[in-house]
């Protein structure tokens, strides 16, 4: 098996060795080896919880392991084919980090992420390189190169060890879009920077970089409305095809983006992004789905990152990679967020926390293999330093960021626990079958059915309790755990989950505490 697997890492288009077909028993075997790499990978994910580890570093460490260097011994070399399986993954990540994203946290902060992914991006690159070339001795070219590439940030990388100190929702809203806008950028820049000839015109490349966010941004949003547009008024034969729908919605908007010469990444998120929050049938199974895609993208990412490097020829790159490092987190990143946020005058508390947690994942390395494909001098030694300093820094980050949100005085207390609530269109009746779970910390335990006060057209028609289902009476008293089925006509499907939310949130009494549920229905 490792034969064939080094056949098959070691194979080139055009080469004029041919190898054997792939065989049922090698597919077999390959089988197996992905079966318990992913077994090993959620497993994992249990030690990252427990430990604060961001997961991204065991899964290079699986990689790794399965290395030339490591247990596996497997010979792994073709950056090209990383980096195409790499920008497939990040498509899939991208996607399902636009359909978590609530349009009502992110919106009071769109104008605040758009400056830290443009002006901070700006403002990363150029001390970072400064710092690669006058500190590290790299040549500018090579300097430029890595302080574009590590100047993204990784929304996953984030909030995998901050799942546990709630933030403020300003806070989470600017990193959430920074992390989902600063990739399209990047990119570019990494690009400019690795293509043969120096950049005549700094305004020439500037324009170029406001043109392609701005064809990914009307391609994503345009397909975004229209896919959620017909998913709202198209009745499926089956549930499980709208997660696939919703999927290939918004991979058909990355793909337009960038066959019009736009930013297919900036596409990706907005389409995400706008599905996420349409109010869409079987939303819970929709986002399971998606975010299984993207543990499963992540997974094989990092472990094929893991296979790409070599250990034994990092050595060399360890004491560079600490220094730019450094020079980015300490000197870059604070910096850019200072210049960035600076006319929103935030507290220098978020300020700091968002200077800190610009942890760097899986776009780093991915866009580390750009040079290497268009063959840069030294690309392999501004691979092995990117590669060093994301997992240094990230080792040394993400355990301390619950620690520094504590100190800062920004990790807020457990609220009341939002409902899960599915929706299935009952397209010949013109009405919606809400399916509401209760969770723990819910305010809706102890309201009486009648205390609802649904909108007109809409009522609780089944209870489910430990199992049992059961016809509601308007007195009937609603438990943590109960299943409800809702049903409400087409006019005021909204309103009511606006209600059920309201209620969930503040209880018997929201309506005379101002909460309406109005934009609570948000995804």
């Amino acid at each position: 098996m490792r034969a064939r697997i080094e056949a098959f890492a070691s194979r080139r288009p055009g080469s004029a060795r041919r190898e054997r077909p792939l065989t049922v028993h090698h597919l077999n075997q390959l089988l197996l080896v992905c079966s318990l790499v992913l077994l090993i990978a959620v497993a994992a994910v249990r030690i990252s919880s427990r430990s604060g580890l961001p997961s991204l570093l065991i899964y290079l460490g699986i990689g790794i392991a399965m290395g030339q260097d490591g247990i596996g011994g497997v010979r792994f070399g073709d950056a090209e084919l990383t980096q195409v399986i790499g920008y497939a993954a990040l498509v899939v990540i991208l996607a399902e980090g636009g359909l978590g994203t609530q349009w009502k946290q992110i919106k009071p902060v769109l104008p605040a992420a758009a400056s830290m992914a443009l002006f901070g991006v700006a403002v990363s690159v150029g001390v970072t390189a400064a710092g690669a070339h006058y500190l590290s001795g790299l040549d500018w070219r090579q300097a430029l190169i890595v302080g574009a590439v590590v100047s993204s940030t990784d929304a996953a990388a984030v909030f995998s060890v901050l799942r546990k100190i709630p933030l403020p929702a300003r806070v989470t809203g600017v990193l959430e879009a920074e992390s989902g806008f600063n990739d399209a950028p990047v990119v570019i820049l990494v690009v400019a920077f690795s293509t043969a000839g120096p950049v005549e015109h700094w305004y020439t490349l500037l324009l170029e970089i406001v043109a392609e966010l701005a064809i990914g941004a009307a391609i994503g949003l345009a397909v975004g409305w229209l896919g959620a547009w017909g998913l709202r008024r198209v009745a499926l034969p089956a549930s499980g095809l709208y997660p696939i729908a919703v999927m290939a919605i918004a991979i058909t908007a990355y793909a337009l983006g960038a066959l019009a010469h736009g930013s297919g990444f900036l596409a990706v998120y907005l389409a995400a992004m706008i599905l996420g929050n349409a109010k869409l049938p079987h939303w819970p199974a929709t986002r399971g789905f998606a975010e299984g895609l993207g543990w499963i993208a992540q997974i094989g990412m990092f472990v094929l990152l893991g296979l790409l490097v070599t250990p034994h020829d990092l050595v060399d790159d360890i004491l560079p990679a600490l220094v730019i490092g450094l020079v980015l987190t300490m000197v870059a990143r604070p910096l850019s967020v200072l210049v960035s946020l600076a006319p929103f005058r935030m507290p220098w508390q978020e300020q700091t926390l968002m200077s800190w947690a610009g942890l760097r994942g899986a776009v780093p390395i991915i866009l580390a293999t750009i040079p290497m494909v268009n063959g840069v001098d030294a690309s392999r030694r501004i691979f092995n330093i990117v590669f060093v300093l994301v997992a240094v820094y990230t080792l040394f980050q993400g355990p301390t960021l619950p620690w520094l949100a504590r100190l800062l005085g920004l990790g807020r207390g457990p609220g009341a626990s939002d409902l899960g609530i599915e929706s299935a269109p009952l397209e010949r009746l013109r009405g919606h079958l809400l399916s509401v779970a209760i969770p723990g910390g819910s305010r809706m335990h102890g309201v009486e059915v009648n205390e609802l006060r649904l909108p007109a057209g809409s009522a609780v028609t089944l209870v489910v309790r430990e199992g049992t289902s059961f016809v509601p009476l308007p007195s009937t008293v609603l438990r943590r755990g109960d299943e409800l089925l809702v049903v409400a006509t087409d006019e005021v499907r909204d309103a009511a989950e606006r209600r059920l939310r309201a209620v969930g949130q503040g209880g018997k009494l929201a309506g005379w505490l101002g909460m309406t549920g109005n934009g609570a229905a948000g995804r």
